[in-house]
């Protein structure tokens, strides 16, 4: 009897040590998709407008709504970059930006002295099987013998990067050292190429066309065939087989035979392959361990340029009459100098009527095919776990940020506003208690929860010294009531505009410029010692400027609501532990100084009245 006591005495002191819990742990499948707007699910329109479709038109989402349907969905969640990479850190670390030292699409290291496990490497030391299919993102190395080297996160990585030079994609970007057999004296760098239904590869390539012969008009004849809409600058001329980012355009591949339906049924063929091997390509990998929980993230490249819907989603969607955002440039004058640098860099208003309706008609036909993709994916993942009678969840994340169809006058992401920056989070359970179905969560979120969520849920104890880094809040927590309520959410990024962070409230949106360049480590403190007019303001009232238009940073009747965002803004994002890191540039990251700002501690607790 003594003896069985001192078994659960111990069994007990190792359970509170390494944070586990003694239920059960579930299966967990995390979906992030790519440069994915809020407004092209329905439900999600539903929610926050009152209307099935986009302001634009009509979007397409059974497999989304049915989820909103199944499980809790947190309408209010916002991402803390408006750009892949430092997004992605910020989800995989449970960090704000500030606090990471992660600012846009550097790469970095794991050797400095603030770095935490980010969330594979936590769920593997509780013991989960970690997977990760498709896109990653996150541009992590280590330093090994004094050199900068990849880093794995997951145990298995199945990446697009392999998956697209064995074919299994439509279309692909990537360097080339031989074609049809013969090398190359000098390899062809970042050489985008489709691959057609035998699994042919078509290559667009400048260089390739002056020097090789038979290679000449390719691209164009690519351009023709695929009807590609592509980015051009008005200044410059029209656009050319060689301009970048592909806007519009149908796949060369059939629906579930492009990269993103590979990343679906790759995943099939590993939850099927239970404790054995599997081929991927060329590759071969391990199968499903069932000794093991599950923790696999699939990260999904749609909506992401290229657009190139499936023939079969294209041709649906060309019967839809698209409203275009109307941009008036009188909007510049008032704009701030950063959000201008991205909109005149990304500028689309000089396109034809034709060109943005076809911009607009393929990226939401682009949206409908993914969401059945998605569908397919986490349908797979309930039926696996049913059938080994384990628990499970699914965290479906609606973009890594979002994407502009002309708002602003603009495509692309890297801005605060409201289109960029708003992305929605369904989370279903067979736990119902934890995420009740159809739920929505009006509170705000941020994707700083992602990592504490997921955590917890695998059996995680948040209150354990060990978690005491993470940024976020337990969104089941969230849901039961039980997390305080955040008044604002924020974020900071640095990439095509500059270092600029926003702080956001249910009333107004503030951002500015935090430093006066992207040097790290120094002028930390220039906002504080900068005029108001330095900081490059810009203030959206969102009751009255839902599309925030008009920027109010410089009208007097607005300035005390400026002034105490800009004031709590500058005290968290730069004086409540700020992270700046010299991690070095291009593939030499070996630097791992971390330089500190720490004027004004505690000032993020989520309280502001204004």
């Amino acid at each position: 009897m003594k003896r069985s006591i001192v078994i659960v005495l111990l069994l007990l002191i190792a359970v509170n040590k390494v944070g586990f819990s003694q239920e059960q742990q579930p299966n967990v499948l995390w979906v992030l998709t790519d440069d994915h707007r809020y407004d092209a699910i329905k439900s999600f329109n539903k929610m926050l407008h009152g209307r099935e479709n986009s302001e634009l038109g009509y979007v397409e989402s059974p497999q989304a709504d049915r989820l909103t349907e199944m499980g809790t969905t947190f309408i209010n969640t916002y991402c803390q970059a408006a750009g892949c990479a430092p997004s992605r850190t910020s989800m995989h670390s449970g960090r704000y930006p500030f606090r990471s030292g992660v600012y846009e699409f550097e790469y970095y290291n794991n050797n400095a002295e603030h770095y935490e496990p980010y969330l594979p490497e936590q769920m593997e030391s509780l013991g989960y099987q970690t997977v990760h299919i498709g896109k990653l993102g996150v541009r992590i190395k280590t330093i090994k013998n004094g050199k900068a080297v990849p880093h794995e996160l997951y145990q298995t990585d199945i990446n697009f990067k392999q998956l697209r030079r064995d074919g299994l994609t439509g279309w692909g970007k990537d360097w080339f050292y031989e074609l049809d057999g013969e090398k190359l004296e000098k390899p062809l760098k970042s050489t985008e190429f489709f691959v057609t239904e035998d699994g042919e590869f078509e290559y667009i390539s400048e260089r390739l066309e002056n020097e090789f012969t038979k290679y000449k008009g390719t691209a164009e004849k690519a351009h023709r065939k695929y009807d590609l809409l592509r980015h051009y600058n008005k200044k410059k001329g029209p656009q050319t087989p060689f301009s970048p980012g592909i806007l519009a355009g149908v796949s060369s591949r059939k629906a579930g035979e492009t990269r993103d339906g590979y990343y679906s049924s790759i995943f099939e063929e590993f939850l099927k392959n239970e404790n054995r091997e599997f081929k991927a390509g060329s590759r071969t990998f391990e199968g499903v361990d069932t000794g093991k929980p599950l923790f696999c993230h699939i990260g999904y490249d749609f909506p992401h340029t290229p657009v190139l819907p499936p023939a079969s989603y294209r041709d649906r969607f060309k019967k839809y009459t698209y409203k275009v955002p109307a941009f008036d440039e009188d909007e510049l004058k008032t704009m701030s100098a950063q959000q201008k640098k991205q909109v005149m860099n990304s500028y689309t208003n000089h396109f034809t009527a034709a060109e943005k309706q076809a911009m607009i008609q393929d990226y939401f036909a682009f949206c409908a095919y993914g969401d059945d993709l998605v569908g397919q994916a986490v349908d797979d993942f309930i039926a696996y776990s049913e059938k080994n009678n384990q628990p499970w969840m699914v965290m479906y994340v609606v973009g890594d940020h979002g994407w502009k169809l002309n708002d602003h006058g603009s495509v692309s992401k890297f801005t605060p506003w409201e289109i960029d920056t708003h992305n929605p989070i369904i989370v279903v359970s067979s736990n119902k208690k934890k995420f009740p179905a159809g739920k929505v969560v009006r509170d705000y979120t941020e994707f700083v929860d992602i990592a504490p969520t997921i955590l917890a849920a695998g059996g995680a104890d948040l209150k354990a010294e060990k978690f005491e880094y993470l940024d976020g809040l337990d969104m089941a927590d969230v849901a039961a009531g039980k997390s305080p309520k955040r008044d604002y959410i924020i974020g900071e990024a640095h990439a095509v505009t500059g270092p600029r962070a926003f702080i956001r409230t249910k009333d107004y949106v503030f951002s500015m410029q935090t430093r006066p360049n992207k040097t790290r480590g120094k002028d930390m403190d220039w906002a504080l010692k900068a005029s108001y007019e330095d900081l490059d303001p810009a203030l959206y009232d969102t009751n009255k400027d839902p599309h925030e238009v008009n920027n109010l940073a410089f009208n007097k009747k607005y300035q005390k609501i400026a002034n105490k965002m800009k004031e709590k803004l500058i005290n968290i994002v730069l004086g409540d532990n700020r992270v700046e890191v010299g991690w070095g540039k291009g593939g030499n990251v070996t630097g791992t100084t971390v330089y500190r700002s720490n004027f004004a501690p505690g000032s993020h607790d989520y309280k502001l009245k204004l």
